[in-house]
């Protein structure tokens, strides 16, 4: 390989960009020592101290790079727009006399790194990547604009190519990591749309929209620090395993502070685990389910139904049945959340219930004094009980009786059974379903928080909104869940991404069209699509858009720019031998393939166990994705949480099992099928599906 002319002088100069960063470190470190209050210092001195300490710490946390490349180019702009030149990286730098020796990425001054092409060169002559090994640059790309212009052949629509193959080659850790430095140009013009409004991506397996969003959040995050740092970002993603995939992305990019979380993270004080069965699941999903929730609210602000009488001294106190039913109205009437109703509810019963005595009653001090008498505490619970989310639907799910009196209207005929589960002992001991923490969260919405019984009692909060909502894997929200996320926009900016093709839940969505009727509305989404794929090679999406042909006739696959490789390997097994031998052999294959690389063997869930002894019993050391997520080498994952990941070989085990078992059995087998950044194989009993043989190429044909 030929050595750059330009490589010692260009490693001198990221040296150099290292020094002062190391130097800002250390000036960092130094207001510690500026701020230190002793045993008579004042609180305001306190609070000061505090104040800088957060200022340090966040200052530290962006200057900490740790493996990552600080500078990973420059570009020099034509002579004719000024001849500047600018290093482009993680973060910026300057020297000591503030001059920058570093442009972060994010500033508009770096776009033309990203999205400069031969025929729109943005003012630059030449943008120029770097290789680079931690602070060791081991290489150097140019590309050369205006006159200067090189025919750069096939792929010369990708800005730095060298870079970017390099990068997409390089051996999975279990981790996503960032592609800061090979963002492409269709990836950056999302990157930095801006802000207001709801954003749809909709991308392929391997064009990158899971990077891309995050990178936009951290973006955003720069653009608009103020008011997005007190307003605060949010990610969602699909599950934890898909979390602790992307955890370290916007630690890297110098954001720390966002705020990445599933759906159950929102919720407080309750157990979540498992899901419900697919009918299930899909009417907890069902927007008619906060018509039903509601009307279970309001079936339990109820009159009484005979007077309540309370002996106070003497005398003998009532509540007639029309005294309380015109509490009830005049409470439904007043307070849009039910427990807000409650203080209202109890201060009129004590005014006739003072009102009704002989003597003149003070009603406040009434209170004080019946308002623990066992009938008063009754009528009480039974006009106007004070409810969590979860004592909400713990009542509801548990009585037939309350499930027909909200749902017999609105659900129609059987499918209120649907809801039915037996009542626990306590509403502490219910292990609640990811389908029901929409419904928790429409309960809280609806009853508000319980009001405090002293100063200082720490009752449920209002609903935490955001600045901006990050969502990914967003085609499988059922519309329940979408009104969740709502609840938490602040002014309705939002970027979700998803793949149409990859719904696969009991919420699979047709089109984009269905999921934007439920997002926020306060201005016209956008949309974009990502249509190169980046991480799949062309053999491997060849075998998948098989499927994809089947699975959504409609929409077309994205174009590989990772031309050849190793095609995918169809093992067959006899039906009637097991599976599991045959797993075990295309595990070592692989593993002997990607070297250091990562393997996931993707399987029916009813296949964990037999797949995990399969490797147990021929000494590989593997984890499953359930219980220790990629933390291994190797790691047997059910197929419903393999969506998003991405791993350098993949073994995907009875194809047809998949199909079978999952909602949308198509499009999890395409999904399964689009995991591997090199190398795939099938292990199958007996034939292979349909839509895997090699004839149905013969069908796409007309869609390449």
């Amino acid at each position: 390989m030929t050595i750059h002319p330009d490589l010692a002088a260009e490693q001198a100069y990221i040296d150099r960009a290292y020094e002062c960063l190391e130097e800002a470190r250390s000036s960092a470190n130094r207001l510690k020592g500026m701020v230190e209050v002793g045993a008579g210092g004042t609180e305001q001195a306190r609070f000061e101290r505090e104040v800088i300490y957060d200022t340090v710490a966040y200052r530290l946390s962006q200057l900490h790079l740790g493996d990552a490349a600080l500078c990973f180019g420059r570009i020099d702009r034509d002579p004719a727009e000024g001849g500047e030149t600018y290093y482009i990286g993680r973060l910026a730098v300057s020297d000591q006399e503030q001059e920058p020796l570093v442009v972060d990425w994010r500033a508009p001054v770096a776009e033309p790194f990203y999205r400069a092409t031969g025929r729109e060169n943005m003012g630059l002559a030449r943008r120029r990547h770097f290789a680079t090994r931690g602070r060791q640059l081991l290489g150097i790309e140019d590309e050369l604009f205006g006159e200067h212009a090189l025919d750069l052949g096939e792929g010369a629509g990708l800005q730095g190519q060298g870079a970017l193959i390099a990068a997409l080659e390089t051996a999975r850790s279990g981790r996503l990591g960032d592609i800061v430095a090979t963002i492409q140009g269709e990836q950056d013009e999302i990157i930095r749309g801006p802000l207001p409004g709801v954003l749809v991506v909709q991308g392929g397996p391997g064009t990158g929209k899971t990077v891309v969003a995050l990178h936009r959040a951290a973006y955003l995050l720069y653009t608009h620090r103020f008011p997005l740092e007190d307003q605060g970002v949010l990610v969602v993603g699909p599950n934890r395993l898909f979390l602790a995939y992307i955890e370290q992305v916007l630690p890297s990019l110098g954001e720390a502070g966002v705020e990445l979380a599933v759906l159950a993270d929102l919720i407080d004080h309750v157990s979540v685990k498992g899901r419900d069965r697919s009918e299930a699941a899909r009417l907890k999903g069902d927007d008619v389910m906060a018509k039903v929730l509601a009307k279970a609210v309001r079936d339990r602000k109820r009159p009484l139904r005979s007077t309540l009488r309370v002996g106070h001294g003497l005398q003998t106190l009532t509540l007639t049945v029309d005294d309380s039913e015109w509490i009830v109205h005049e409470a439904r009437r007043r307070y849009r959340t039910h427990n807000a109703g409650r203080r209202f509810v109890e201060r009129e019963v004590a005014r006739v219930l003072a009102e009704s005595s002989r003597t003149p009653l003070e009603p406040g001090e009434l209170w004080r004094q019946i308002r623990r008498h066992p009938d008063v505490f009754a009528a009480m619970e039974w006009m106007w009980p004070v409810l969590t989310p979860a004592q909400l639907l713990h009542d509801l799910y548990g009585s037939k009786s309350l499930l027909h009196l909200a749902g017999d209207r609105l659900l129609g005929d059987g499918t209120v059974e649907l809801l039915h589960r037996p009542r626990s002992e306590s509403v502490d001991d219910v292990v609640w379903t990811q389908d029901d923490v929409p419904l928790l969260d429409e309960a809280r919405a609806l009853l508000g928080p319980r009001p405090r019984k002293k100063r200082n009692d720490d009752a449920d909060d209002d609903v935490r909104t955001y600045g901006h909502i990050v969502v990914d894997e967003a085609q499988d929200l059922s519309p329940m869940q979408l009104r969740m996320l709502n609840r938490r926009s602040l002014n309705g900016s939002m970027t979700v991404v998803g793949d149409i093709a990859q719904s696969t839940g009991a919420w699979a969505h047709a089109d984009w069209k269905e999921i934007l009727s439920l997002l926020p509305s306060k201005r016209e989404a956008r949309r974009e699509e990502l249509t190169v794929g980046y991480r799949i090679p062309e053999p491997n999406m060849e075998l998948a858009a098989r499927v994809l042909a089947h699975a959504a006739p409609d929409i077309t696959s994205p174009r590989s720019v990772r031309q050849g490789g190793r095609p995918p390997r169809l093992n067959r097994v006899e039906p009637s031998s097991p599976i599991g031998p045959a797993v075990l052999d295309a595990v070592r294959a692989e593993l002997a393939a990607v070297g250091t690389g990562n393997v996931a063997v993707i399987c029916p869930a009813s296949r964990v166990e037999e797949c995990s002894r399969a490797l147990a019993s021929g000494g590989v050391e593997h984890g499953v994705a359930t219980e220790r997520g990629l933390s291994h080498q190797v790691t047997v994952v059910p197929v419903g949480i393999v969506k998003g990941l991405e791993l350098d070989a993949t073994v995907v085990v009875d194809p047809a099992g998949i199909i079978d078992e999952e909602a949308q059995g198509m499009r999890a087998l395409y999904v399964a099928l689009t995991r591997a950044t090199k190398h795939l194989t099938v292990v199958h009993h007996g034939d292979l599906p349909e839509a895997m043989e090699p004839e149905a190429q013969r069908r796409l044909s007309d869609r390449w």
